[in-house]
Order: C-alpha cells, then structure tokens, then sequence
C-alpha cells in the first residue's frame, strides 16, 4: 500500500482504520473480532490507525494499544485525539454509557481545550495506548469551542510537537468550514475530516481542500459513507444520513448515484471509499471495522478499477440538484 508523507517524518497509508468500532461503537466488539480486526488491516498493508478516548470511554485505545504492540513502533502512524477529559464516575459504573458506546459509565466527558486541560489529555493517553510519543493528535470536535481550541489549545499541541511527545498535530472534525480556519490561522500539520467530502457531499471543495493544497496541510478523510448510507448498494428507505434518518432529498440523490454505479458494474461502497482518495490534498481515507470480515471487504471495496466515467455522470448528477 503506498504511504504518503504529511511531513514532520510523519507518513500515511492512504487507507486507514479507525478506531471507534474496536470502542463498542453501538454495541459489543469482543476482544477476539478486535484482535482479527487489526490482525487482518495489517496484513493488506494498513499502517495508519485512528482512535481517541471518546470511544469507548478509553476502551478503543486500550485495545489499539495493546494489539499493535507486537509490531515495530516505527512501522506504524497511530492518532488518537484530544480535548474530552475522561473524568472517572465510579457511582455510574452499574449503568451504561450515554455517548453511542455499549461500555460501563465507569467515565463522563468533559470538554477541556486549556493548555492543562491538552496536557492531562495526551497523558491520559499515552498511558492508556501504552506508548511514549504519538505520531498524530487531534483537537476533537471544538466545533463550539473555536476560541480556546485556536489559542490555548494548539499552543498546547505545538508546545508538545516541539518537546517530541507528538509529531504531527491537527483537528478532526464533522465540518470543513471550521477547520479551513483552522489550516489559515493556526500551525497545523493535519486534519481530519468526518462525512464533508464524500460521493454526495462535497462542502470541503468549497473550503478546506483549496486551501490545505495551498498551506501543505495533509487531510485525512473519514465517514466517507455518510453514516451507512453509502455502505451498500441498495438504499434503503430507513437509511441514515450524518447520525440521523437521511431527508428524502438526500435519499433520492443516493439512489441516483448508485443506479449509475450499477450501470457500470461497480458497487456504490466501492465508489464512496475511492472517490476521496482521487483529490491531491487527501492523503489517508479512514474506514471503521468491527472485524476481519469487514476489514477485508473494505480492503477489497478500496482497490477495485473505478471508471473515471463513473465519478464525471455522478458530478453531473450533484450538479444538476
């Protein structure tokens, strides 16, 4: 699999696993489909992995960092992200966690982009990921908190980027506009962007990626199918588009599109996990896994031929709507 080098010695494979099914995304993940999970990226090339302490309330980079410890540390990029302290509930550990994760409550929370609040963050998880220094961190999701996440919270990053502690810093987010103004203002070396440039939503041509090719900002793209609605060919009438049920205009355009990836004998998921990797400012497309079957279909779905063609009539399809 290629890498691309985002600099700062930092270097990506242009696919990508995340982490937040290895957390108990929705429900259970056992140790076992995890283990297989990452045994099974790592055999089709995979050296890029994502995860953060929201997922799982810590669990997903406890296990991240335990899976990948039986490789060289150097032969691996692993981000995790930072701003959501884990404050620990211990009168909450009989109930379940309300933030999508099927884990004790044993944690809540807590947005903190100060410099102590950074600090106490990348501590946390070096120690739950086991490690000594983090390729990538980042600030996660400040949509409501631009503020102090452009001052106290990337002095904090860069303070640890020039210690060493961290390699490369960034944020991830669910929107581009915001963190284009991260790339213009700010000393970034990355970002992430979750379900903003994918087949049918295009808002970061708008924004992010002119002026990530400009400043040298490498962008990783995750939630390239939009919440499930682009995982499969056939779209059903029930189906989710950005954490909720997908608006009838949305819906029509989906079934549009993967009616043109039937012409073409090409399966939508494959075009949505693809279709990122074609903009010069995308270097790495991180996908969700819960296991080795699913690993490798995303695999499969990332290295089949794509007509140029395909993407043309789909662009003219977004156009016209």
């Amino acid at each position: 699999m290629k890498h691309v080098a985002i600099g700062r010695g930092v270097s990506l494979t242009t696919v990508g696993l995340g982490g937040a099914q290895l957390g108990n995304l929705s429900r259970v993940s056992t140790d076992e489909q995890c283990a297989a999970a990452v045994d099974a990226a790592w055999r089709g090339g995979v050296r890029s992995f994502d995860t953060a302490p929201h997922y799982g309330l810590g669990l997903s980079e406890r296990r991240l960092g335990a899976l990948l410890r039986s490789y060289q540390r150097q032969e691996y990029t692993l981000s995790t992200k930072v701003g959501r302290l884990l404050v620990p509930t211990p009168e909450r550990a009989g109930q379940l966690d309300d933030g999508g994760f099927a884990v004790p409550a044993t944690h809540r929370r807590e947005w903190d982009f100060t410099r102590d609040g950074i600090l106490r963050s990348v501590e946390g998880s070096l120690e739950r990921l086991g490690l000594d220094w983090l390729d990538i961190a980042y600030l996660h999701d400040p949509d409501d908190l631009w503020e102090a996440a452009s001052t106290t919270g990337i002095g904090a990053l860069i303070e640890l980027r020039d210690q060493g502690v961290v390699r490369a810093i960034g944020a991830a987010m669910n929107q581009s506009a915001m963190l284009a103004a991260f790339v213009a203002t700010c000393d970034v070396d990355v970002v992430m962007l979750a379900g903003r440039y994918t087949l049918i939503d295009r808002h970061a041509e708008e924004d992010l990626l002119p002026l990530a090719m400009e400043r040298g900002v490498a962008v990783v793209a995750a939630g390239v199918f939009n919440s499930g609605l682009l995982s499969r060919q056939e779209i059903a009438p029930d189906a989710r588009f950005e954490y909720d049920a997908a608006p009838p205009d949305v819906l029509a355009v989906a079934q549009t599109v993967a009616g043109l990836c039937a012409r073409y004998g090409v399966e939508l998921p494959e075009a949505a996990i693809q279709f990122p990797m074609r903009h010069p400012a995308v270097a790495c497309v991180v996908f969700g896994a819960r296991d080795r079957a699913q690993v490798e279909q995303s695999l499969t779905r990332a290295s089949r031929p794509i007509p140029p063609q395909l993407l043309r009539d789909i662009e003219a399809v977004l156009t016209a709507n």
